[in-house]
């Protein structure tokens, strides 16, 4: 799950990290409103999940009521397009927040290091829009340091990584706390990746987060029910809203528009892996057609939410003909093949030719229920796209 920033900001502040005065809007009149109770200088920011927003023409200054109302009446509605995003994301909500006077701009994040398996900060003195530019070219700029999670956080790691990244004198005291409860939110909330960029240094001498940026394991979302219900109210398009309905991720579906000169898209497409269904969407335009979707079923799929995957892609009208794509570790494949059954048993589906490819754990069960109801498994994700592709096209 992927947050807005007033919501990254909202569990900023519940684990004691600063962030600047300010307000969650959805339209102009609430801009108004609140800026004309509270006299100053604020910036309005569009809450997108894309990056690249600034540059995108997404933020605005407003120095009074009536200028507010104009800006955000400008804002709200736009397509922000980015190099991240080239097809662009409709700005529905605003945050405005007081503008702060920066002395200094740093970065930090903490993400998943899956090699080392632990969690790795990384910090540089160089935060802002053009922190990508750092990595890229300066990648000595930013410092990193690997935690062990049975050790847990502790202060001096946050004075180690200030002095590395030769943090200015005015973080030193306040930035081991704020990577203490950065990294509080991060294993409390079962976050993938947490980042503040900026974290500013004011002219006054407070530190506080500008920005945040923070993505929540799906899978973790029980134990803060009141976050999994953003989820209802937070996606940004009809995919991300179809895929919170039937229980996936904001991130787990989308649908993909046809391209002229290319193959149509007319291959549904499901896989339990964000790599595997990448990987099936490469086998099938290998084979020579075109993947109408991208759907990541996850790793603990049940009967029930195979079938609601069944039914939310063949109801794209250009699918011809379905992949499932199903590496049996978590998944078992006996549910999968339940699932697929039941989902074509029902006469509340489009059924479709399909393909199956399961291997893994319980994959022999699951081939031997596909069989019984009287679909072929294949063996191989090539052979299976290639199938798939034949299929759609008209062939047996």
């Amino acid at each position: 799950m992927k947050l807005m920033e007033y919501q990254g900001k909202d569990l900023f502040r519940r684990v004691g990290i600063p962030t600047p005065e300010g307000v969650f809007a959805t339209t102009a009149d609430n801009v108004k409103s609140y800026l004309a109770a509270h006299p100053g200088s604020w910036v309005l920011k569009s809450q997108v999940l894309m990056g690249g927003r600034g540059k995108a023409g997404g933020i605005k200054f407003a120095d009074d009521a009536q200028q507010g109302e104009m800006l955000a009446r400008e804002l709200i509605g736009k397509l922000l397009q980015s190099i991240q995003n080239p097809a662009g994301e409709h700005v529905k909500s605003l945050l405005v927040e007081e503008k702060v006077d920066i002395a200094s701009e740093a970065y930090v994040s903490i993400a998943i290091d899956r090699a080392a398996k632990k969690p790795i900060v990384m910090v540089s003195r160089f935060g802002g829009m053009d922190v990508e530019e750092v990595a890229a070219k300066n990648p000595d700029d930013i410092k990193k340091y690997w935690v062990d999670p049975a050790a847990g956080y502790s202060p001096f790691m946050g004075r180690l990584l200030a002095f590395r990244a030769q943090l200015p004198d005015g973080y030193r005291k306040a930035f081991p706390s704020v990577l203490g409860a950065l990294y509080t939110l991060f294993m409390d909330y079962g976050a993938t990746l947490v980042e503040i960029n900026p974290l500013v240094l004011t002219k006054d001498g407070r530190v506080i987060a500008s920005d945040a940026k923070v993505e929540l394991d799906d899978s973790g979302l029980y134990k803060h029910p009141d976050i999994a219900a953003w989820n209802t109210a937070a996606p940004a398009d009809e995919d991300q809203a179809a895929a919170v309905a039937i229980g996936l991720g904001m991130s787990n579906y989308a649908r993909f528009p046809d391209e002229p000169g290319k193959p149509a898209k007319t291959v549904g497409t499901i896989a339990n892996g964000a790599g595997l269904g990448m990987g099936t969407m490469d086998a099938i335009g290998n084979a020579g057609g075109g993947a109408a979707n991208f759907l990541d079923i996850g790793g603990g799929a049940q009967a029930d939410l195979v079938k609601k995957s069944y039914k939310l892609v063949t109801s794209d009208e250009r699918v011809k003909a379905m992949f499932i794509n199903i590496f049996g570790g978590i998944t078992r494949g006996d549910q999968v093949a339940k699932g697929i059954v039941e989902a074509l048993a029902g006469d509340d589906v489009r059924k479709v030719p399909l393909v199956v490819r399961l291997t893994g754990t319980n994959a022999e069960e699951g081939r031997a229920i596909l069989d019984r109801a009287g679909f072929v498994p294949v063996e191989t994700m090539d052979e299976g796209a290639a199938r798939a592709v034949a299929l759609a096209n008209g062939s047996n």
